[in-house]
């Protein structure tokens, strides 16, 4: 089984320095959803994996960030696309847990629960901190330019991401390219 791991804001949806509160703050990126329709068309399962500290510090209702999720997984599927899980750690930087990014325990954790080899895995990501949990979680890494690291400089990056693309939809089309042998 091929996983492709996600990470949320600023990858599936606009990111936001004073994070995505509500339901109505979340707003899909553009070419997000069909290359989620892409990924479920070749079969290759689409995990979101995301540090959510904003829960942890009292700045988002869990019940929000549940109805938040209700939305982007109905929207997903409504266009062709398919999330099958959603890791979230809600722990706040200082708390020191395995689970934030760039530590790699909300993957291995998805790898244990789900069943899948994570050399077969891709890891999606607009940040550092992302590109460093998908190494060391031993996925090949992708970032993309939609989110903090718009810029795509990485060469002070101690970890520097496999391939960099525009945004999901040409990280999808890297990912099939690749798995026929193109890429």
């Amino acid at each position: 089984m091929t996983v492709v791991f996600l990470d949320r804001d600023g990858v599936i949806n606009e990111n936001r320095d004073d994070y995505v509160r509500t339901v109505d703050e979340f707003a899909f990126l553009p070419g997000v959803l069909e290359g989620l329709a892409k990924l479920k068309e070749a079969g290759i399962t689409a995990i979101v994996v995301s540090n959510q500290a904003g829960v942890g510090r009292g700045l988002i209702d869990p019940a929000e960030l549940e109805r938040i999720d209700q939305r982007m997984l109905r929207t997903v599927a409504e266009h062709g696309g398919e999330i099958s899980a959603l890791y979230y750690c809600m722990h706040r930087r200082d708390e020191g847990c395995a689970c934030r990014k760039p530590q790699d325990g909300l993957f291995r954790r998805a790898s244990a629960e789900l069943g899948f080899d994570l050399a077969d895995a891709y890891a999606i990501g607009d940040a550092q901190s992302d590109i460093e949990a998908g190494h060391r979680a031993g996925c090949r890494t992708i970032l993309v330019l939609t989110g903090k690291s718009s810029s795509g400089d990485v060469e002070s990056w101690s970890c520097k991401p496999e391939h960099i693309a525009r945004g999901l939809s040409s990280a999808v089309d890297w990912i099939l390219a690749t798995r026929r042998g193109e890429g």
